[in-house]
């Protein structure tokens, strides 16, 4: 099939969809067309449950051919949080021999316009998403997230943020007009006449280094934002979470070049055991992008060394929660319980730090002195995950060694108030299955060594005393301005107070949740109406997703010529 005759086929097909995500990121409205239940699949296409769960089992102990030039070898050897081998194996690249064919692919992307390369990507989303159960059950044996929450958040979340990335992409890109004919008046003399033309023009390739935990949710964002702005992207995936992102490799090549474009603008960099891969690629010069969800101390190395590139970052925060009063008590309990439990708290947005007054809260039943509203939480967290079934179902399984071991020494950092238990997982005997732990700790006089000025990753949460509202107010700052917070949380019912906290919340480019106590928690967010991150403090460098984002992954260049 000619390219061109794809690219219209794929304009009526997407075009309506791209219309609509750009209005939605307009409107900041609800809106999503990738179903999040998962009997909503089986037809037009899609994989049902039984069908993606036997196309995830047939992938099991097999390698992923992916074509690529430059494969030197192969490699794998990812084991499931639940205990299962994967056996996959991955092509092993020559970077010396794949980058080159990978920036040979850029001269035909990048003329086939900003439209073109928006539909090319949604079509690639649309193969995606058909079949989510098949890539949720290899989110689920990479990350170590329950089952619906791999469904929803690594399928049907990711592919919205995705495309949200794709309209941002397309939105700065036709920003500019393609063409103007300019006239400058000289009086009585003729007219100075240019006719100029405007080419988005993209930087190079784009490395995408994944991370464990959401290898599809964070990966997505950068990959098509990318390929989208016309830059080729090597997937370089966690080595523990390396099927997702193959199997998006994969279909990704296969749209490509059913499309007429070279194959080659989409690769993925599978590294062998401590090879260190993403340190060598990033400061290769042929790389000029890089988006990276990890560890502040490889985030901070990339901005310090990837000098020749473009670095987006998603690093560690101190995420907290104040709480000050609150007129649903009751509905405020369940909804931390909640975001303290979801996924074991291993959510670069679950809150850490919750700064209790140390005389207590006002409620609508009645005072709560700091005791009681711990010992009440702690409740209402052993109540959400009292039956085995329900909380495994929440919390999944913890994702490595290194969160089971700052789970046991967080017990030793003060008065614990919710001991962590241990929960077998009848379906996988093999899966490590931990309860949140909470520990007491005295927030009035912070000092730079306090447990609570650090992030600890994982089902970790620390219940702070402060002397008043005012000084959980200035802690917050602190914390948010020396250490990054993706997400703050706030309980009241004064507006004068509330009025502080968002004051903090904008000085320091803090995402802000007021009041939660239904069915949305503060570690979730909406693609196309809520910001993932703000890009100004020292969680992240950048939102998922703003025009920001996108804008400097191409410059325009200019051809002008006499008319």
């Amino acid at each position: 099939m000619a390219a061109e005759v794809s690219a219209q086929l794929l304009i009526e097909k997407h075009r309506p969809t791209l219309d609509q995500a750009l209005e939605t990121i307009r409107t900041r409205a609800y809106w999503s067309p990738h179903p999040e239940h998962p009997k909503a699949y089986g037809e037009n296409g899609t994989l049902d449950a039984p069908a993606g769960k036997a196309a995830f089992d047939a992938l099991l102990n097999t390698r992923i051919d992916l074509d690529q030039p430059g494969t030197d070898g192969w490699t794998g050897g990812e084991v499931s949080p639940y205990g299962i081998e994967l056996g996959v194996e991955y092509p092993h690249p020559d970077p010396d021999v794949l980058l080159p064919a990978m920036r040979a692919a850029m001269p035909a992307w990048r003329d086939a316009g900003a439209e073109t390369r928006a539909v090319v990507c949604l079509e690639i989303l649309a193969r995606i998403s058909a079949r989510t159960h098949e890539f949720a059950h290899a989110v689920m044996h990479t990350s170590g997230q329950a089952f619906m929450m791999a469904f929803q958040a690594g399928g049907p979340h990711a592919q919205d943020r995705g495309l949200e990335a794709v309209a941002y992409a397309y939105a700065e890109q036709v920003r500019t007009p393609a063409a103007a004919d300019w006239s400058k008046p000289q009086g009585k003399r003729d007219p100075l006449n240019l006719h100029k033309q405007f080419t988005p023009v993209p930087r190079g390739i784009a490395l995408l280094v994944g991370c464990n935990t959401f290898p599809t949710w964070n990966g997505y964002p950068g990959l098509f934002a990318s390929l989208a702005t016309g830059n080729p992207v090597l997937v370089k995936p966690h080595p523990r979470a390396v099927l997702p992102l193959a199997l998006t490799v994969r279909v990704a090549r296969e749209v490509l070049t059913e499309a007429g474009f070279d194959p080659n603008l989409v690769a993925l960099a599978a590294e062998r055991p401590g090879e260190g891969l993403a340190k060598s690629l990033a400061v290769r010069p042929e790389v000029r992008i890089i988006d990276y969800t990890g560890s502040t101390a490889f985030g901070d190395w990339l901005e310090s060394n990837a000098r020749q590139a473009q670095v987006y970052t998603e690093k560690a925060g101190v995420n907290t929660v104040i709480v000050e009063s609150t007129d649903d008590y009751k509905g405020m309990l369940a909804n931390l319980a909640f975001s303290l439990s979801l996924y074991s708290g291993q959510m670069c947005t679950t809150p850490q730090n919750l700064l209790i007054p140390g005389d207590g809260i006002t409620t609508d039943q009645g005072p709560k002195s700091y005791d009681e509203v711990v010992t009440d939480l702690a409740g209402a967290v052993d109540a959400l995950l009292g039956d085995d079934a329900r909380a495994n179902a929440l919390l999944g399984a913890l994702v490595n060694p290194d969160v089971k071991a700052r789970l046991e020494a967080a017990a030793g950092l003060g008065e614990v108030a919710l001991a962590s238990r241990e929960i077998s997982n009848p379906e996988f005997p093999g899966a490590v299955v931990r309860s949140p732990l909470m520990v007491k700790l005295d927030g009035t006089k912070p000092d730079a060594d306090a447990p609570y000025l650090e992030e600890c990753f994982g089902p970790v949460s620390f219940a702070v005393a402060v002397d008043s509202a005012s000084d959980a107010v200035e802690l917050l700052r602190r914390t948010v301005r020396d250490k990054g917070a993706m997400t703050v949380g706030a309980y009241s019912t004064s507006p004068e107070f509330e009025h502080l906290v968002a004051e903090v919340c904008l000085e320091e480019c803090a995402q802000l949740s007021l009041n939660l106590t239904g069915g949305v928690y503060v570690n979730q967010t909406a693609a196309f109406s809520d910001f993932h991150g703000s890009g100004g403090n020292p969680a992240a460098n950048s939102a998922l997703c703003d025009g920001a984002f996108v804008a400097n992954r191409f410059r325009v260049v200019e051809v002008r010529r006499g008319a």
